[in-house]
């Protein structure tokens, strides 16, 4: 039987994904093998990568003004694949930091170069993100990063910040094709696949091209963006399996309507499970209003003794993997672009019964 399931990643994926991939696993497009057996060199899986990339392209809304990478490592290996391609030594790199992820791009940033943090939502417990015009970028800064979506806290950016000629970076890994977004606005995007885009293994890199041809000379081979980019992104075996999953899961975003279609679905889950909780005096949420996250919902219990039985009971309704991250507590849903409104609506019906027998 299938659950709902919150996880805030590896996460839920379409079903009519899933059923597709099942079909097609032990023979596709044809071959008598499966896209996992094929060669990455071979006619055909070279178009279907070709085919990932255009439709990426198609959703998004990306020019040719950039190169798109499918690369491996995740979101950690370009915390350190940035600094090595887009700075040189002693230039600054410049964070806003909302939130657990945004500190570890951070610190493995430090490893490599100067770091000027303009804006730590510590202060507040990370509970928003700064208000726009209340920092101010160096024109000589790198890059500016910043995280538009916490997934830990359940923090998200209503806004992109203005870094003036300075290229604005975004780890996008729990917020990427989950409404539009101005790509022309970031000099780089980058997500892992496991919240929105496929399973885990895969890492997308959206790269302006004028700022490629940078990298420093110790930058691994298989972080150079410039060698990816000039290979197709594949100077070694890409993760297959992820690019056919990605294709699909593009495949059926257009089937919803495009991102505006995401746009209206997730809003709606959001505003559904907000709603409930702000409607209670039994559960509530910690982050400010006007930066909630779209796709991470955390909330606490009145009684955080009942938090292990909320979890085990909600388990036994088919809602799983509700507990919150190990260093905050709590619940946290996911509710990324695969869940229903049917799965939130299932949520909120077993939270009102809870508080019935609980508060």
């Amino acid at each position: 039987m299938r659950v709902f399931n919150f996880s805030a990643g590896p996460a839920m994926l379409p079903l009519e994904v899933l059923e597709r991939a099942q079909r097609e696993l032990i023979d596709w497009d044809g071959s008598g093998m499966s896209v996992m057996e094929v060669s990455h060199r071979g006619r055909a899986f070279v178009a279907c990568a070709a085919a990932t990339e255009a439709a990426f392209r198609e959703v998004m809304g990306i020019s040719d003004e950039y190169s798109v990478l499918f690369l491996q490592g995740g979101a950690l290996g370009e915390f350190a694949a940035l600094p090595m391609n887009l700075s040189a030594p002693g230039q600054t790199i410049e964070f806003l930091t909302t939130g657990d992820w945004g500190k570890k791009a951070v610190a493995e940033a430090r490893r490599y170069a100067d770091v000027r943090v303009l804006s730590d939502g510590a202060d507040h417990n990370y509970t928003a993100v700064p208000e726009p015009g209340s920092f101010h970028v160096d024109p000589d800064a790198a890059y500016l990063h910043y995280t538009p979506n916490e997934t830990i806290r359940g923090v998200e950016f209503g806004y992109i910040p203005d870094a003036g000629d300075v290229p604005v970076v975004a780890d996008m890994s729990s917020t990427i094709l989950s409404r539009p977004v101005d790509v022309s606005r970031f000099g780089v995007i980058y997500a892992g696949a496991q919240k929105n885009m496929g399973p885990s293994g895969l890492v997308v890199v959206v790269v302006r091209r004028d700022l490629l041809g940078r990298p420093r000379p110790e930058t691994p081979t298989v972080w150079d963006f410039t060698v990816q980019a000039g290979a197709d992104s594949m100077i070694n075996t890409p993760p297959t399996f992820g690019i056919y999953l990605l294709g699909l899961v593009l495949e059926w975003v257009k089937a919803q309507g495009g991102l505006p279609g995401m746009a209206e679905r997730n809003r709606a889950k959001a505003d559904a499970l907000y709603g409930f909780i702000d409607a209670s005096d039994f559960y509530s949420n910690p982050v400010a209003p006007a930066a909630r996250s779209w796709m991470n919902v955390p909330f606490l219990l009145a009684d955080p003794e009942l938090d292990k039985r909320f979890v085990a009971e909600a388990a036994e309704a088919g809602l799983v993997n509700l507990a919150g991250h190990r260093s905050v507590g709590g619940m946290r849903a996911s509710i990324y672009n695969a869940m229903p409104l049917a799965g939130v609506r299932a949520l909120t019906d077993f939270m009102k019964e809870f508080e019935r027998v609980h508060g």
